[in-house]
């Protein structure tokens, strides 16, 4: 989960910065922490459920 939630701060508060180019306000820094601590549930569940797939995937069958 801090790894997920740390990426999706980063990509929230760079995406605000690109979107600030057509008008928008810019996310604060602390605001964008804010969301991720709640999107980060989901993306760390998500990377778990992908992770896991590439795991099973590569499991020799015997």
């Amino acid at each position: 989960y801090p790894f997920a939630a740390a990426a999706v701060w980063i990509n929230l508060f760079m995406l605000s910065l690109l979107a600030s180019w057509t008008g928008l306000p810019v996310l604060a820094p602390l605001r964008a922490a804010g969301a991720a601590l709640v999107l980060g549930v989901p993306a760390a569940w998500a990377s778990g459920r992908w992770i896991r797939g590439l795991m099973d995937r590569a499991r020799p069958r015997g």
